[in-house]
Formats: structure tokens, C-alpha cells, sequence
């Protein structure tokens, strides 16, 4: 076992003999190491073509690049990564890419066999993530044509999908089109999996980290890539799991951990003026919603109980009362901060409308919903308040915790009647969100839609139109329909948008995060 992952292992047994024995504790984390505490039970896979939970998809911008990336500061716009520039084509249906100097952990040096052995794998794998791709058309059987070397330096991209090259590249943004080592991948490929299994618990970038150890439910270790083209500050990064938010808590107040993630609106109260301690408060594009299995039952598919659940939702006693400050009552698909996103709140807590409507549709009370949700907070206590009002209406909702990795499983698989779920964007565009709620023609393609049983052929034809205007008015005017369309029904109840608060210690400098999940940085942070 190398150095950091002793020192990971030693911290957490340090710190758990420490509650045991109900003393103070503090090993103060190493000058060159930053300790990060917060839950990593949603992990899945560290797989880009694969990973879509909030931890993977946090770590991806430290362990790999894209050819293009989000700015830090301004995400709608579009950086320079392993291509140094790029020219579109005259058909408005193809990019050419020169690509940088870059090299891999491996050492081995970007070239473009990797651009196309990234993106073609993960069409082909066709996991969570991969409908991002597929806006382009791309499908397994024609990905290989679309993907093509021109020389030694430069990569072509071309797609049939109505769409612009400036789309393309707000794609090309998101973690799944990160470029993989594919030397290093296809060497520790297995029965025909492009490596998925491997790079499960193990990376194969040119980021600024490398996966050193990752075990599950316990900790996830990035070690410094000496062959980046910008190596980091800092030698190492361990991200420990710690479910408990008290716990995280301690930790960063006694100085053995650096920074705590996803604590309760108490536990930052409690912190706010603490000294050494500093809160960080970002604006999220991160949506709350609540998601319905059309198909579990006759009831869940009813759009009448769609309706009347929307008014069980105590919105206003959940942000204020609940989260106080770390997410504010939001009611469509589309964050504030993205063109065309819907501002106006038409739904509150009102039992009685939700009786009535219930009853004029003839489902009758009481039942009973098994409802799934993560085994950490808010979740669990949005869950209890509403169960607390589902309960006013003869609705009992079964609230099932689990670890998140199996909550995600069964939400994908359909095994579920109800959860609680977050949607964050893949790329700063108003198709990523439209593209997971608003299309599912025919159950070909892995969205929310499908996950929710819901078949909807003309909203999926009026989302595809709305992606192929080009005037920026029209397309936001197009959007702000759909929105209203689903806000009025269907089987997602948008409940909340999120405002992440991140607990620093003070001697922790340069952390970056930005709008989206996958703006967390840690390349430049120093101690």
C-alpha cells in the first residue's frame, strides 16, 4: 500500500477511534495533501463513458480533458483543451481539430487514434451518458465513419443530426467526450469492453490527477500526473466518505479535514463564523425533482395524480425551513442562468386542491407508494416532510433509504414507484436538460423519460426542432414551451434549484468550483 493510501486509511481510523472514544481529535492533513470529506456512495463508475454521478462526474476535470472545455469563470463559453484550435467545415456538419501537445499519466502521448478510440467507445458502450453523444447522430454503427484521422496532428468530426457546430462543441464540453489513453485502456480490456470494467476504479487521462486507489464506500485517492501539461499545486487529493453530515462537520472544524461537502443548513450555520473556517456559497445549475414511474401502477400513470401530487409539496417550508439558503424553489426543467429558463412558480401546497383533483379523477385513498431515496441528507428530510404532506391526502410514501449507487440502479433499471432524484447539466446548453426530459420516442434512448415509463413522441419532435433554430430568441421561446408543457404534466415534479455551500478550511486557497457539477477543480488550490 503506497504513502497516501496509508495516510487515507490512518486518517479514518484515527478519526473513528476518536468518536469511539469520544475525545478530540486532530491529525492535521499534510501540507502537500488535501482532505475532502463528503459522501461518495453514488459513485458508480469512473469510467467517463459511463459515469453520471455527482462524485465521478466532480472528478473528471482532474483527471481528464476534453478536446474542448467550459471556461472556469464564464461556462457558455468554450475553451481550448487537448486541440489547440479547431475550424468548422463548410457543410456546417463537421469540426476539424489540431490537436496540442499532451501527454497522458501513462506518459504516452495524445495523438488522434485516442480521439477517435475515445469517443467511439463510449457510442458504442452506450451507457447512462451516451444520448449526449448521440445528439449528433452518432449511433454504434456509424460512429467509426464520423470519427476519422486527417494526419498525425489534426482529427475530423462529422455528424448527420440538423444541428450547428456550435452545438457540437457545447457537446464536446460534457465528461463523456473526455479522451481516454488508448493504449493504456485497450491493453486492460476484457471480453470486448473497451476497458469499461478497468477504468471503473481506474483512470487513464491527461488531467492534472490519476486515480492512486479508490475503494468503494470509502475513499477515492488522486495522485498528481507529473506528465500534465499543468501539474497541480498540491501532491495529492483524498476524497474521504463520510455519510454522516455531523461527522463531517467535525472533521473540518477540528482541522482533519480540508473541506466538507453537502453539510446541512444547521451544521453551516453552526459554522459560518467559526474561526479558521470559511464558507463558500456557489450557484448551482443542479435541479430537484421528484420522479415518477408512469408504468409501476395505474395510479402512478395517471397524469390526474401527476397534477395532484404538485400541489402536496410544502416548496416554500422545504427551501426556507429546511435548506435555509442552499437551494431556492424552482419549477422547470431549465436553471436560472440558461436562456429561456421559466422563473414563474405556479404550484404551492394545497391539500385540498389535491383531494379534489384526486377524487374527480376517481383514485381513491388511501394507498400506499414505496418511495427510494439516498441515505443522506437533504434527501432523507425532504423525504420526511413529504411524507408529512402526502399523508394529508390519504397518501402513504414509504420512504426506503439506500446507498445511492443502488437508488440510481433501480431509477435506470425502472425498479422503482417514486424517488427523489437531481439533474445537473452535461453541457451549457438548454438541449442538455430538454434532451433528458423532454425526448423518449420510443424508448430508444437512456433519458429520464424513459427511466419514468413516459413515451413521448410529439414532445420529443418539438424538443429536436427546438435544438436545429438557430436565432437565439426562437430557440429560447421554443424551450420556455416545453417547459410549460411538462411543467403542466408529466411524471417529474421540479421542486428546487440548488446553491452549493462548501466548507473551507481557511488555510485552503485558489479552490475553484463553477455552475455545473463538473466545474470542480483542484489543480490550483495550495495550502
Amino acid at each position: 500500500m503506497n504513502f497516501i493510501a496509508r495516510r487515507a486509511k490512518l486518517l479514518g481510523t484515527v478519526f473513528t477511534l476518536g468518536l469511539l472514544i469520544g475525545a478530540p481529535v486532530h491529525a492535521e492533513t499534510p501540507q502537500n495533501v488535501l482532505v475532502v470529506a463528503q459522501s461518495i456512495d453514488d459513485a458508480v463508475s469512473f469510467d467517463p463513458a459511463e459515469g453520471f454521478e455527482l462524485t465521478t462526474v466532480q472528478s473528471f476535470n482532474n483527471l481528464y480533458q476534453r478536446l474542448v472545455q467550459s471556461n472556469r469563470d464564464d461556462g457558455t463559453k468554450i475553451d481550448p483543451a487537448l486541440a489547440a484550435s479547431w475550424e468548422a467545415g463548410r457543410d456546417g456538419k463537421s469540426l476539424t481539430f489540431a490537436l496540442a501537445d499532451g501527454k497522458f499519466a501513462s506518459g504516452n502521448p495524445v495523438r488522434p487514434e485516442d480521439v477517435i478510440f475515445s469517443l467511439t467507445r463510449a457510442v458504442k458502450l452506450n451507457k447512462s451518458p451516451a444520448f449526449i453523444l448521440n445528439e449528433l447522430g452518432w449511433k454504434a454503427d456509424n460512429v467509426d465513419a464520423a470519427v476519422t484521422k486527417v494526419d498525425d496532428k489534426h482529427v475530423k468530426l462529422t455528424w448527420t443530426a440538423d444541428v450547428g457546430s456550435g452545438f457540437a462543441l457545447s457537446l464536446l464540453t460534457a465528461p463523456i467526450a473526455s479522451i481516454v489513453d488508448e493504449q493504456t485502456v485497450a491493453a486492460n480490456a476484457k471480453d470486448n469492453d473497451f476497458g469499461n470494467a478497468w477504468l471503473k476504479t481506474n483512470s487513464a487521462g491527461s488531467g492534472a490527477y490519476a486515480i492512486g486507489t479508490y475503494t468503494p464506500h470509502e475513499a477515492l485517492v488522486l495522485q498528481a500526473n507529473a506528465n500534465s501539461n499543468d501539474k497541480p499545486k498540491l501532491e495529492s487529493v483524498i476524497i474521504r466518505n463520510v455519510p454522516d453530515v455531523g461527522a463531517r462537520r467535525l472533521l473540518v472544524e477540528q482541522g482533519d479535514a480540508d473541506i466538507a461537502r453537502g453539510l446541512s443548513a444547521d451544521q453551516i450555520e453552526a459554522l459560518k463564523d467559526k474561526s479558521g473556517i470559511k464558507v463558500l456559497s456557489v450557484a448551482s445549475a443542479r435541479t430537484d425533482y421528484i420522479l415518477l414511474n408512469s408504468k409501476a401502477n395505474e395510479t402512478l400513470g395517471n397524469p390526474a395524480f401527476w397534477e395532484a401530487a404538485r400541489y402536496l409539496v410544502d416548496y416554500d417550508g422545504i427551501a426556507k425551513n429546511l435548506l435555509r439558503g442552499q437551494s431556492t424553489v424552482h419549477q422547470s426543467f431549465l436553471p436560472v442562468g440558461f436562456p429561456g429558463a421559466l422563473t414563474d412558480t405556479p404550484f404551492k401546497l394545497d391539500v385540498d386542491k389535491a383531494k379534489k383533483i384526486l377524487a374527480d379523477a376517481g383514485i381513491k385513498t388511501p394507498f400506499k407508494i414505496e418511495f427510494i431515496v439516498f441515505n443522506d441528507q437533504p434527501f432523507l428530510s425532504i423525504a420526511q416532510s413529504l411524507q408529512s404532506t402526502f399523508a394529508q391526502a390519504g397518501i402513504t410514501l414509504d420512504i426506503q433509504p439506500g446507498v445511492a449507487s443502488d437508488i440510481y440502479a433501480r431509477g435506470r433499471a425502472g425498479k422503482y414507484e417514486m424517488t427523489l432524484r437531481y439533474w445537473i447539466p452535461d453541457y451549457f446548453d438548454a438541449h442538455s436538460n430538454a434532451s433528458a426530459f423532454a425526448i423518449n420516442k420510443d424508448n430508444s434512448a437512456n433519458t429520464v423519460a424513459k427511466q419514468a415509463g413516459w413515451v413521448i413522441p410529439e414532445l420529443t419532435d418539438a424538443t429536436l426542432a427546438a435544438v436545429k433554430e438557430q436565432d437565439p430568441a426562437k430557440r429560447a421561446a421554443l424551450y420556455q414551451d416545453l417547459q410549460r408543457k411538462i411543467q403542466a404534466s408529466s411524471p417529474y415534479i421540479f421542486t428546487l434549484q440548488g446553491n452549493d455551500q462548501v466548507v473551507l478550511s481557511d488555510k485552503v486557497k485558489n479552490y475553484a468550483q463553477g455552475l455545473n457539477a463538473d466545474q470542480v477543480y483542484y489543480d490550483k488550490v495550495e495550502k
